[in-house]
């Protein structure tokens, strides 16, 4: 039976008729499918994914920065079922089951310095949450209650829940849920291409942002900063990799005011950059990780935040408790399947493969500079944005309604209708992002190049 014959409805229209009638879709403007019914994708198969008309596309999101082996893969199904089988569910609240610790002991194997501990979550906002939270308990525990604030970079994203939220350093995201929760402080970010000082130098330049950091926790007063929250390479506002000698001013600064660093890896981690840990990449050990996403590859749902010793000593004292949890957190099932995930990541070398094959992916990517509408090409392992500007000699953008015009009007779907799932995002100047599967290879990224050579020329000539 083909794709077609199998997803359509009882009326034989095909599923996507149906697909807003009570179901409520996320980030999604749900007045545009009033008449026009969403995609519906049924289907996947390594780099690979089918809608309901069998159309098949190349998945250059890996979902959502997820999928990392790539889809269909029938080991982590069979891990599902055979954890199910034996034991479907039981709580961490106050018991433990062996999936959970298995994967706890293969997180903290995996993660830098003396960071072994993993509280398990349901997904990336969760582990944030979880993240600033410890913080604000650590520093009561060991007697300094007033730090509290955290510090994050602007145009960031790190969650929806309210205290991710707040951390988030997107106003557009934000404007909606106000009041937040208070004292989240931003400062600049790493974006080379349009940095204020020092654009010809990356290393003045990482010096430079590192140093807003400190100006930061002096303004605030350090014995009210509990934290400061990054990103390896920022993902909203199109993929900004750390300049060089960044993360070590920044840990220096952390350790000079008694701040905790955060590494938030939801995106970064188990091998998007090319090691398990992208803190490992770029030589830095924070005192908490927050990842999700690549944990499963996306065949279940879970996340983590992982906390060093030092971390978490207050809290295996006498009767201190941390009142915090999920009923789902570190499910069985999903932990099972991060066991297998993690066995093909290591079995078939895809951070191996990452890192030999980055340099690929970005030189068919910069490609893409002699169109005139491309002025940026920057990321880090299989993790590129690409910034689309109105004039690449004085890098003009595009104004708010222009970037409407340009990236929902026409690119978004165009891209789509052209073969290519990516994301045309505009929180921050507008880009274009690309994170495939970990098994792709050049077969994968000269279709991404033709793809987006195709529907950048034709959106240039609209323009």
């Amino acid at each position: 039976m083909t794709t077609t014959e199998q997803d359509v409805t009882a009326t034989g229209r095909p599923v996507g008729a149906d697909a807003t009638a009570n179901l409520w879709l996320h980030f999604s403007r749900m007045g545009a499918y009033r008449d026009t019914p969403p995609p519906v994708i049924v289907r996947g198969e390594g780099a690979s994914i089918y809608d309901d008309r069998g159309r098949r596309y190349l998945d250059g999101l890996a979902g959502l920065f997820v999928v990392q082996a790539g889809h269909g893969r029938r080991a982590l199904a069979e891990a599902a079922a055979r954890q199910a089988e034996e034991l479907a569910f039981f709580p961490l609240w106050s018991y433990a089951h062996p999936a959970a610790i298995e994967l706890s002991q293969r997180l903290a194997a995996a993660a830098p310095g003396d960071l072994d501990r993993v509280f398990f979550t349901t997904g990336g906002s969760e582990a944030v949450e979880t993240a600033w939270k410890v913080a604000k308990q650590y520093f009561k525990l060991t007697g300094r209650p007033q730090k509290t604030k955290v510090i994050s970079r602007a145009v960031a994203y790190h969650g929806t829940t309210h205290g991710a939220l707040s951390i988030t350093g997107i106003p557009a995201l934000k404007e909606a849920f106000e009041p937040l929760v208070p004292g989240s402080i931003r400062v600049p970010n790493t974006n080379l291409y349009r940095a204020p000082l020092f654009g010809d130098d990356p290393e003045a330049f990482g010096r430079w942002a590192a140093d807003q950091i400190e100006q930061a926790i002096l303004f605030e007063g350090p014995d009210t900063v509990a934290a400061v929250f990054l990103e390896p390479v920022q993902n909203a506002g199109g993929c900004f990799p750390p300049p060089p000698g960044y993360f070590a001013r920044v840990r220096e600064i952390c350790d000079r005011h008694d701040v905790l660093l955060v590494s938030d890896e939801v995106i970064c981690a188990f091998g998007r950059l090319g090691t398990t840990f992208a803190c490992e990449k770029f030589g830095y050990v924070p005192d908490m990780i927050t990842c999700a996403k690549g944990m499963t590859s996306g065949y279940s749902p879970i996340g983590a935040m992982i906390a060093s010793a030092r971390v978490v000593e207050p809290f295996l004292r006498g009767t201190a408790s941390f009142a915090h949890g999920y009923t789902f957190g570190g499910h069985p099932v999903s932990c099972a399947v991060a066991l297998a995930n993690l066995d093909v990541i290591d079995e078939e070398g895809l951070n191996r493969r990452v890192l030999e094959n980055e340099g690929a992916f970005r030189a068919t990517l910069e490609r893409l500079l002699d169109l005139p509408i491309v002025g940026d090409v920057r990321g880090d392992g299989y993790f590129y944005g690409i910034e689309l500007v109105k004039d690449r000699a004085t890098r003009e953008t595009f104004d708010a309604a222009e970037s409407e015009r340009l990236l929902r009007g026409f690119l978004s779907g165009a891209l789509f209708e052209a073969g290519l799932y990516c994301r045309a995002d505009d929180r921050g100047d507008p880009v274009i992002q690309l994170a495939p599967p970990l098994i792709c290879g050049q077969a994968e990224f000269d279709e991404m190049e033709q793809i987006l050579r195709s529907v950048l020329t034709e959106a240039w000539a609209r323009l």
